[in-house]
């Protein structure tokens, strides 16, 4: 039933952020995070990768440290609803609600994060950098979505936004799906060299 391999992925994939929440050591989480993605990806029926579709691994940069931010979140005032298609499953609602402080001297600019309108609502966090269409997906990456689980959580008060753990997009590697995209105000100029490559199926 497909709803049931749905439930069991958006399960594992929700125990396995928090499992990232809970260990002290971030170059640990990271490399727990990895390997069960790529177990996931390589045998749960709701993987992105097309059934016959060679797949050992997952490409990733090194992991680097000095891309693990703790920043403060300024709100937005009055931010304004944008709506993104997602092909079959409708248009995506979504509004700015707040805005990095503290990636600036790092990354050359700070990052909006976007509340997911409708029921139950979520925080997303998508971005493009210098390494988008050509080390990592043309699209962006995201970083947050927590939705679907991804949430690297908070340290007092401080969001934990550690690069590392950037993710494709599920339509970046089958074109069944159709992804809410980076808004151009989330560009990075410069390259954020961590977190999942892009190569193609």
């Amino acid at each position: 039933m497909k709803e049931l391999s749905l439930w069991d992925w958006r399960r594992q994939v929700t125990t396995l952020y928090a499992d990232v929440r809970q260990t002290p050591n971030p170059h640990a989480a990271w490399r727990h995070w990895r390997t069960t993605r790529d177990a996931l990806f390589r045998g749960h029926a709701e993987s992105p990768i097309e059934r016959g579709t060679p797949f050992r691994a997952l490409p990733y940069f090194d992991y680097d440290p000095a891309l693990r931010h703790l920043v403060r979140l300024d709100p937005i005032a009055g931010g304004v609803e944008e709506v993104l298609p997602a092909g079959e499953d409708g248009d995506v609602r979504m509004r700015p609600f707040a805005l990095t402080r503290g990636l600036y001297p790092t990354l050359g600019a700070e990052l909006t994060l976007y509340w997911l309108l409708g029921y139950g609502g979520g925080v997303f966090l998508p971005f493009t950098d210098a390494t988008s269409g050509d080390e990592s997906y043309g699209g962006g990456r995201y970083l947050l979505d927590t939705i679907k689980g991804a949430d690297l959580g908070m340290v007092d008060g401080w969001a934990v936004l550690d690069f590392n753990f950037a993710y494709n997009p599920s339509c970046a590697y089958s074109p069944r799906y159709v992804c809410p995209l980076a808004p151009a105000m989330n560009r990075l100029p410069g390259q954020v060299g961590a977190g999942e490559r892009f190569s193609a199926p």
